[in-house]
């Protein structure tokens, strides 16, 4: 009984991997397909995620991930900030820059956290919550680089602040998760050679942190 419980949860985790990758949706013939899981097996799977909301199902019987997944994630959000603030407050002080956490969602890039220096006379505020275009800002571009071997950040200048500078390097080695840690400051020129090696350390800490 045990293995047929662990293998269920395994195809259910599958099939909303599969549904989160697939943005144009999936029938249940096709999502069996991917899976090599059969139709019927499938069928009960669905209908099961549906009544828990983590599937919907659209007019033309095309599978998406379901609204209920917002709600776990939002559950997930406060950990993933509990674990990243005292490495973000550490390069925040180091560096004398505001330091964030960025996560990918969707097609934009979200600040789960922000920490801004306590001993600047002025740095830039960058509010959690904020928004912007992964395809825009430092924080969007190093989630891009994720793929690029060690080491790489993004470097940008007035994309979404005028004024404002920022650095950022990919968070690596946490399943599932599209993030980023970087700075923003003042525009200037930022010493890469100073400020690159810290962004990409504080990242490295936080997959650390999250596995």
């Amino acid at each position: 009984m045990p293995s047929e419980t662990s293998q269920t949860l395994d195809r259910g985790l599958r099939v909303l991997r599969v549904l989160a990758e697939s943005p144009e949706g999936l029938t249940v013939t096709e999502l069996s397909g991917r899976l090599q899981v059969n139709r019927t097996v499938v069928h009960r799977l669905v209908s099961t995620l549906e009544q828990h909301g983590l599937v919907r199902r659209d007019a033309r019987s095309r599978l998406f991930v379901g609204l209920g997944v917002l709600h776990l994630a939002g559950a997930v959000q406060p950990i993933l900030r509990d674990l990243a603030m005292p490495v973000l407050r550490s390069l925040a002080e180091a560096l004398g820059s505001t330091a964030h956490l960025t996560v990918a969602d969707g097609d934009e890039a979200l600040a789960l956290a922000v920490v801004e220096p306590t001993w600047t006379d002025f740095h830039v505020s960058y509010r959690v919550g904020a928004r912007h275009p992964l395809t825009q800002g430092a924080a969007g571009k190093a989630i891009a680089l994720l793929d690029v071997a060690e080491p790489a950040y993004a470097v940008t200048s007035g994309e979404l602040q005028s004024g404002a500078r920022g650095l950022a390097a990919p968070v690596r080695g946490v399943e599932g998760l599209r993030a980023s840690v970087g700075i923003v400051t003042l525009d200037g020129a930022i010493d890469e050679d100073v400020v690159a090696p810290r962004v990409i350390a504080a990242a490295r800490e936080v997959g650390e942190r999250l596995r």
